[in-house]
């Protein structure tokens, strides 16, 4: 009898599989006045779709004109509305045009699903009224994005500390830094917040509260060299980015040599965000496949999803000298049960000068044999050729930064993969030319 059961299985998944065929195609025929009305009519110009009318509640607005005057536009699945349903994130894929120089594609965000988008509507109302429904932009006013005025000078760290990733332990050099590449104010390129419009104001605290990632790309742009989406501007509650590429999980079967330099590109990043000129630690908290894109013409490897990066001063640590600063952090591997996990504490990334935790980031969720997305194990560097396999170097290496049996020792396989993967991408370039 067990040995039907795979055929049974089969039949299942095939009968079930025809359903959602035919359950689609009904969707379909119900919504065809929709679906029409959907192709005519370009609902980025809408206020209330991109909730421009919840501003000062919003993100922004300096590319509301762009929107308004139909420059942006949704690609083809991005028009159908009834496909929202498996657009859990709410991002969205779309082409902007310039008179001069064309169109090219983009990416618009709202930052959040429905319901956290609902959820912080909620709680603003509660804060200001007690009441879950109320006017909005009057509850703003009453909140704590309101009060900090423009008698307030500065943008200081008690004031906003712990209110998301980006600032769990910001120190007041992170905060000019942040308010003065604010991209969305006209008068950008000073640190003091009175220069700041009160709706300007109002609308980057609500960015820093409920999802930093403008400001992480604004104050850490791609144009500077910092491996992050470059940030285009927002209108209401959706936010435009530049699209990168595909996303990282499109090269899981890719040919070897491509797998190494991607993964040669995802080392030198958790380096960089680690250790620069700048003195600014910035941690990846979450780190998938999904997070990643890359670049189709340079094949340049960039973080798309920047919401989740903690961000440390390592001269705030240095001068404060908290218990244990100089003393190397080492991340401790753990075994679990989901997908893209990881295993941190934030209080410890804020208050060391050293710390391992991209390398391991990056190794155990992308790169080494401990890496599960979609189903699948391996990682990015999978199934190497039978010389790299038999010589067992690369898997050593691998398996030192995810699960380190020296004390210390993911610091140094970190260094010597680096140097591995740039080897074996070198030599690999050497063939291809010869």
């Amino acid at each position: 009898m067990l040995r039907f059961l795979p055929l049974k299985l089969g039949r299942l998944y095939r009968c079930l599989k025809l359903l959602l065929v035919v359950g689609l195609f009904v969707v379909l025929l119900m919504n065809t006045h929709n679906l029409f009305a959907s192709f005519q009519k370009n609902e980025l110009t809408d206020r209330r779709f991109i909730n421009l009318n919840k501003c000062p509640a919003c993100f922004g607005t300096s590319w509301c004109r762009k929107f308004m005057n139909g420059q942006v536009s949704f690609e083809t699945w991005g028009r159908l509305r009834f496909l929202d349903v498996f657009n859990v994130k709410n991002v969205y894929f779309a082409q902007y045009g310039e008179p001069r120089e064309g169109t090219r594609r983009v990416v618009l965000k709202r930052l959040g699903s429905n319901q956290e988008l609902a959820e912080i509507d909620q709680k603003i109302c509660k804060r200001a009224t007690g009441r879950p429904r109320c006017d909005l932009i009057q509850a703003m006013y009453k909140t704590e994005f309101a009060r900090i005025n423009g008698d307030v000078r500065l943008l200081t760290p008690d004031v906003v500390e712990g209110w998301s990733d980006l600032v769990h332990c910001p120190s007041q050099r992170l905060l000019d830094r942040v308010v003065r590449r604010y991209a969305e104010t006209k008068d950008s390129g000073s640190f003091l917040l009175k220069n700041l419009k009160d709706t300007e104001r109002m609308q980057l605290l609500m960015t820093l509260a409920f999802n930093p990632e403008p400001l992480v790309l604004q104050s850490f742009p791609s144009d500077e060299g910092w491996p992050f989406a470059k940030y285009l501007g927002a209108c209401g509650r959706v936010v435009a980015v530049n699209y990168v590429g595909e996303e990282l999980w499109s090269f899981y079967n890719a040919p070897w040599e491509k797998r190494v330099d991607l993964a040669r590109q995802l080392m030198d990043i958790a380096e960089q965000l680690t250790n620069n000129d700048f003195d600014f630690a910035l941690y990846l908290l979450d780190v998938s496949f999904d997070n990643f894109a890359v670049g189709p013409r340079d094949g340049k490897v960039i973080v798309v999803d920047a919401e989740n990066v903690l961000v440390a001063d390592k001269r705030l640590i240095k001068q404060n000298k908290p218990e244990n600063f100089d003393v190397w952090y080492e991340s401790r591997f753990e075994e679990c049960d989901r997908e893209a996990c990881l295993s941190f504490s934030k209080d410890a990334l804020c208050s060391r000068v050293t710390v391992d935790h991209n390398y391991y980031a990056i190794c155990q969720n992308l790169l080494s044999r401990y890496a599960t997305w979609r189903g699948t194990t391996g990682g990015l560097l999978h199934d190497p050729p039978a010389h790299i396999a038999k010589d067992g170097q690369l898997e050593t290496l691998l398996d030192e930064c995810t699960k380190p049996k020296k004390r210390y020792g993911r610091y140094q396989a970190a260094k010597e993969l680096r140097e591995y993967l740039t080897q074996l991408a070198a030599s690999s370039a050497a063939a291809t030319a010869r």
